[in-house]
């Protein structure tokens, strides 16, 4: 909703502000689709050359990330605590049973209570894969936590590759507006023995060329690509935040402790206070009980 409001916002003030100066709206409207064509086609072949199939589809599915904004809320923050919290305790108490669950979640009664979660098929490897190593005693911590933070990395650099895309059109934009402008003036000039008043209006399109691939670069292309960084970024935190209390787990802290951790490495805007924690993981308990 933010998103579209700041879309929204950059129309009105840019042309609102244009046409509260006494510009004018048919030379604009009647050059843009030309413009567009130019500009916007220019622009999409040039995404379509440098990327492939999957980085095309990837990226036109991100710039949903805009106007939605992160996937996980501060209740999916609380319940992957919870989650990890009950597989700990299981963990700890029948290592036997946890193989189940770890080895098939999409039918596990635990993995089943949070169907958010268990849909992010990254998280639930995240997991299943750090408790399989630990049950085959691989459970040396640092080595454990760097294979981890490698492997989030990893994923995140993958996940970055829409928003360098993105960015890339931005960059180019502006000198794809030049090029229609140069057209423009091309097309004036093949018309230089026309009276003045014509000539502004030839001129006068061919600017909104410039116009165009300036306003889409910084106006709508660029703040999206940032966008969806920002959203990338703060998503990731969902998956680090996994990875401290499973780390937390093979030092062999106690189950409210690894809790803890991750309470405490928790985004400030979704962290609970240590009492809600505490009533979210006595719910957990019963419910297991």
């Amino acid at each position: 909703m933010v998103g579209l409001i700041g879309v929204v916002f950059v129309f009105v003030t840019v042309f609102g502000g244009y046409l509260l100066a006494g510009g004018k709206m048919g030379i604009i409207l009647k050059t843009l689709p030309f413009e567009m064509i130019m500009i916007g086609g220019a622009a999409i072949g040039a995404f379509t050359i440098s990327n492939d199939g999957a980085a095309i589809k990837h990226t036109i599915k991100d710039i949903g990330k805009v106007f939605k904004g992160p996937k996980w809320n501060a209740q999916d923050y609380s319940d992957v605590l919870c989650l990890l919290f009950e597989l700990i305790r299981v963990a700890r108490t029948n290592p036997v049973s946890l193989e189940s669950h770890i080895e098939a979640p999409d039918s596990s009664t635990i993995f089943g209570k949070y169907p958010k979660i268990l849909d992010d098929g990254e998280a639930i490897a995240l997991i299943c894969d750090t408790l399989r190593s630990a049950s085959m005693n691989y459970d040396d911590p640092h080595q454990v936590e760097e294979i981890l933070e490698k492997r989030i990395e990893a994923t995140l650099h993958h996940k970055m590759h829409s928003t360098h895309a993105l960015q890339t059109v931005a960059d180019g934009l502006p000198a794809l507006g030049i090029v229609a402008a140069v057209l423009g003036v091309i097309k004036t000039m093949g018309s230089i023995d026309q009276p003045p008043e014509v000539l502004g209006k030839l001129i006068g399109g061919a600017l909104v060329g410039t116009f165009l691939g300036v306003f889409l670069a910084y106006g709508l292309v660029g703040p999206f690509s940032v966008k969806v960084k920002a959203v990338i970024e703060e998503d990731a935190h969902f998956h680090q935040l996994i990875r401290e209390v499973l780390v937390a787990n093979l030092y062999e802290h106690a189950p409210n402790i690894c809790i803890e951790v991750g309470r405490q490495n928790m985004p400030g805007a979704y962290r609970p206070s240590f009492a809600d924690m505490e009533d979210a993981l006595k719910a957990t308990k019963q419910s297991a009980a």
